[in-house]
C-alpha cells in the first residue's frame, strides 16, 4: 500500500529505515521534503514529485533532444533544460574521426530529434551525450509532447503502469525522455487520444487517483487501428 499526500519544504514523510530519492533529505531517523511536491510513501521506498522544476540533467538519464547547432567537434543538443547537451562527433564516428574527413551534417542535422543518454554531467560544462545503445540516434518520425520534467515519473508510472495504460489503451508507441519531452507514434486518432492523457497526467499529477482518471478518459476502446 502507498501513501500518498502534498508535501512543501521541512515537512517530515516519515520516519525509519527507508530508501529514498531526490528532493528529500534525511535528518536523524527522519525524512524531510526539501520541494513542493507528491510524497509516496511505500513499505521501503520514499519518492518525491515535485510540482515544479526545470530539468537538471543526471548521468545515465535517457532524453530526447533537438539538433540546434554542430559545430567541427560534435552537435549541440537542446535538450529541454537550461543547459544544451554536447554529443561529440568521436561517439558517433569513432577513434577515427576527424574534422577534416568526415561531415557531420552525414549524420545529424540542425532540426533532427534524437534520443540519447546523459553520459556525463558536471557544474562546469554541458553535460555531454552518448548515442551508444540500442534505442539511440535520429528519431525518424513521431509527434512531440512536452511535459513539466518533474512530472515523468508520474508519467511513466511504478513499473511502468502508466504509459503501458495508456500505449495499449490508443495503439501509440509512446517514448518518455527524462527531460519531459515524449515522442508518439501511431495513427492520428491514437496520436490525439495520448497527447491529452500526457497533458491530463501533467495537470494533475498530484491526483491520488491519477490512474483511474487516466483510464477513465481512455475508456475500453482503442484508437490504434484494432
Amino acid at each position: 500500500m502507498i501513501e500518498r499526500r502534498q508535501v512543501i519544504p521541512g515537512d517530515v514523510i516519515a520516519k525509519g529505515n527507508h530508501r529514498y530519492g531526490p528532493y528529500i533529505e534525511k535528518r536523524g531517523d527522519e525524512y524531510v521534503a526539501l520541494r513542493v511536491g507528491l510524497a509516496e510513501v511505500g513499505r521501503d521506498e520514499i519518492k518525491l514529485n515535485p510540482v515544479t522544476g526545470p530539468y537538471l540533467p543526471r548521468a545515465e538519464d535517457d532524453v530526447i533532444g533537438k539538433v540546434v547547432d554542430l559545430n567541427g567537434f560534435g552537435w549541440v543538443v537542446d535538450i529541454n533544460s537550461c543547459f544544451d547537451g554536447f554529443l561529440p562527433a568521436s561517439f558517433v564516428f569513432g577513434r577515427e574521426f576527424s574534422p577534416a574527413t568526415h561531415d557531420l551534417s552525414s549524420k545529424f542535422r540542425v532540426g533532427d530529434i534524437i534520443g540519447a543518454r546523459i553520459e556525463s554531467s558536471e557544474r562546469s560544462r554541458d553535460p555531454q551525450l552518448s548515442i551508444r545503445g540500442q534505442g539511440y540516434g535520429k528519431i525518424e518520425s513521431g509527434e512531440i509532447i512536452k511535459i513539466s520534467p518533474t512530472k515523468v515519473p508520474r508519467l511513466i508510472g511504478k513499473r511502468g503502469a502508466m504509459i503501458n495504460l495508456i500505449s495499449e489503451k490508443t495503439g501509440c508507441d509512446v517514448r518518455v525522455g527524462q527531460n519531459g519531452v515524449v515522442v508518439v507514434t501511431g495513427s492520428p486518432e491514437g496520436i490525439v487520444k495520448t497527447a491529452r492523457a500526457v497533458k491530463m497526467v501533467d495537470e494533475e499529477a498530484h491526483a491520488a487517483d491519477l490512474m483511474t482518471k487516466v483510464e477513465g478518459y481512455l475508456g475500453g476502446s482503442e484508437s490504434g487501428g484494432n
